[in-house]
């Protein structure tokens, strides 16, 4: 099994910043690519950005791309997402998944991913 906390959200402004943490334990987790997502009320969950296992490669949903970025520090078991330029439809909870099996791509997938945690909430006001 494998278990993953995130933390850092919470209320910020428009144009402000949140750096999120996903805690992971359970497994060898430098072995496995992560991701985050996110999902709005009433609306479906979708892909924020992943990074692979051993994190060369980093994939960015397009809303995202040059405001969000991942990374994964494999000597902390943990990976992150740095939010920056933040706008109120950012708004949703957050969450961090781990890959099904160890040494594939992140992926934008929700199917390919295994493990989830609880999530953590990110509000942004206008």
């Amino acid at each position: 099994q494998v278990q993953l906390v995130e933390s850092g959200g919470g209320l910020v402004q428009a144009g402000g910043s949140l750096r999120l943490s996903c805690a992971a334990s359970g497994r060898t987790f430098s072995s496995y690519a992560m991701g985050w997502f996110r999902q709005a009320p009433g609306k479906e969950r979708e892909f924020v950005a992943a990074i692979n296992w051993g994190g060369g490669s980093t994939y960015y949903a397009n809303s995202m791309k040059g405001r969000f970025t991942i990374s994964r520090d494999n000597a902390k078991n943990t990976v992150y997402l740095q939010m920056n330029s933040l706008k109120p439809e950012d708004t949703a909870r957050y969450y961090c998944a781990a890959r099904s099996q160890p040494y594939y791509s992140g992926t934008s997938r929700m199917e390919d991913y295994g493990y989830w945690g609880q999530g953590t909430q990110v509000t942004v006001s206008s």
